[in-house]
């Protein structure tokens, strides 16, 4: 096991250079470093409760040096379809400093996150920015074709915002693209 330049364990480091680390073992450094890194890209528009969304699971961090150029994490949820509840892992806060983009480090860091849906989920699912659906679709990702839903504190409630802005991975669960889809319930957006 070596250190990197910030000292810290490189034990989950990638050849591309991508370090994957679950959030029990994300240090506040980091942890402050990729939450003001998202506020950065997106703008101003990362919430309390989007950056919420992307804790409790493994992170995909893309370091320059010292320095972190890209975040993307991936978590457990349940996803409802086909009658069926599917084990799904949810990819959130996908970002790379906008003077690094175009250079593969987001590419990096879906690859090292779709490994970890390749061994662990019975299907990937991610809700996309206009400007992000292009890269999913490239990399194998499909667009969800139905309706959307999800399950609230008050029952089944219907997503129509969200209807073509989810896109799944499929895996090994029976996928009818053209069905309803439906998340389980947490504060903020759902999807």
């Amino acid at each position: 096991m070596t250190a990197d330049a910030r000292g810290h364990s490189r034990e989950g480091t990638r050849p591309d250079g991508v370090r994957l680390v679950h959030t029990a073992h994300l240090d506040h450094a980091s942890r402050q470093a990729a939450r003001s890194l998202l506020d950065v890209v997106f703008e101003g528009d990362m919430t309390d409760e989007d950056w919420e969304h992307a804790l409790g699971g493994w992170h995909a961090l893309a370091w320059e040096n010292a320095e972190l150029i890209g975040h993307a994490s991936l978590v457990q949820r349940r996803l409802l379809h086909g009658g069926r509840a599917l084990r799904a892992g949810y990819v959130e806060g996908v970002g790379v400093r906008p003077d690094r983009q175009g250079r593969g480090h987001g590419s990096a860091m879906m690859a090292a996150l779709e490994g970890v849906l390749r061994g662990a989920y019975e299907v990937g699912a991610l809700g996309a920015t206009d400007d992000g659906a292009r890269f999913y679709a490239g990399r194998g990702w499909r667009r969800w074709q139905g309706r959307t839903l999800a399950l609230t504190p008050d029952g089944l409630v219907r997503t129509p915002e969200e209807d073509g802005c989810v896109y799944v991975f499929p895996l090994s669960a029976p996928l009818d693209p053209s069905g309803e889809l439906v998340c389980d319930w947490r504060d903020g957006d759902v999807w």
